[in-house]
């Protein structure tokens, strides 16, 4: 997991950026957008890399989040957050929060929203011109019920289990999508990620 760097002026935090100069890279790169950054975002993250690492595709996709919002900036993801997706095998400890801006969108091949709300304050400092495909995260789930992953903040254990299962599901439909528009490969394997266990399915044929 890559770090972030949190620099200090005054004594206030000043936005964080990527480690990686995502701009240059011959990798194709996703960001995950929410409010804060602490929650979902990260939580994304981590289930899509872990997702990407299996398949054996680190060094053809890079992976990155952050909140529309500067409430949690150099902050790590919420302690819930990171319990439950513990229990998945997932790891968010090493992740930190940063700000979105502009820049991003020639930064990232997609940016991927949470939520309609924080895609407004996204799609708001959007020019028409950058590279960045724009779109709500689980535009892309194969087995869509909802099509907004909801905010877990405020609410008890089963919110965050609720919303892994939405970003599990919403994460290989999307590589599927990277696979199928960037990269030459058939097939993925796709992960039972409660278990651990990998499925033998083609992700082509995954509906």
């Amino acid at each position: 997991m890559k770090k972030l760097i949190k620099w200090f002026q005054g004594g206030k935090p000043e936005p964080t950026y990527p480690t990686e100069d995502f701009a240059l890279n011959d990798k194709v790169n996703v960001l995950f957008v929410c409010m804060g950054n602490i929650c979902r975002s990260p939580t994304a993250e981590g289930v899509f890399r872990k997702l990407v690492e299996e398949q054996g595709l680190s060094d053809a996709i890079a992976i990155d989040s952050c909140g529309t919002h500067a409430y949690h900036i150099g902050s790590a993801p919420d302690a819930r957050a990171q319990a439950a997706a513990g229990q998945r095998d997932v790891d968010l400890s090493a992740l930190r929060g940063r700000q979105f801006g502009p820049d991003d969108f020639d930064r990232f091949d997609y940016v991927l929203v949470m939520d309609r709300s924080n895609l407004r304050d996204v799609l708001n400092q959007h020019s028409g011109q950058q590279r960045a495909r724009v779109a709500l995260f689980l535009e892309f789930a194969r087995n869509p019920t909802v099509d907004e992953v909801p905010d877990p903040y405020y609410g008890g254990a089963s919110g965050f289990e609720y919303v892994l299962d939405l970003i599990e599901d919403a994460s290989i439909g999307l590589l599927d999508d990277i696979r199928r528009n960037h990269l030459e490969r058939c097939c993925i394997t796709w992960p039972t990620f409660r278990s651990g266990r990998a499925g033998s399915a083609c992700c082509c044929s995954v509906s």
